[in-house]
């Protein structure tokens, strides 16, 4: 059972996200080994750009450490966003606390190009 804290920050997160902001959500996921994000159109529903740790480019690069990891993967998500056209975006940590590797992957793709 997850725990009711982290559900409450998911859910307070993503509401006032959907709620004040009409701009697109750079969405932000973490498991154990691997860190997804992606640029969400949230009036289609539609993903309109995505990056991975596990694409080729990041696997070839053998990245060990998180940091770094999460380092290129701001950086790329950021391209590829304003390669799509999209430079503005509402960041969505998600049921994650803005520090650590979410910080850095946020502060990357900002540095990279992308306003929020």
């Amino acid at each position: 059972m997850k725990n009711n804290s982290i559900i409450r920050r998911k859910k307070r997160t993503r509401f006032k996200l959907k709620k004040v902001s009409s701009r697109k959500r750079l969405t932000v996921f973490k498991s154990n080994q691997h860190l997804y994000a992606q640029i969400i159109n949230d009036e289609e529903g539609k993903t309109l750009a995505s990056v991975s740790s596990l694409e080729k480019i990041f696997k070839e690069k053998k990245l060990d450490n998180k940091k770094i990891l999460a380092e290129e993967l701001g950086k790329e998500i950021a391209k590829r966003s304003i390669d799509v056209g999209i430079k503005t975006v509402a960041f969505d940590k998600g049921k994650y606390k803005y520090h650590g590797i979410i910080k850095i992957l946020a502060e990357s793709a900002r540095s990279a190009g992308l306003d929020f």
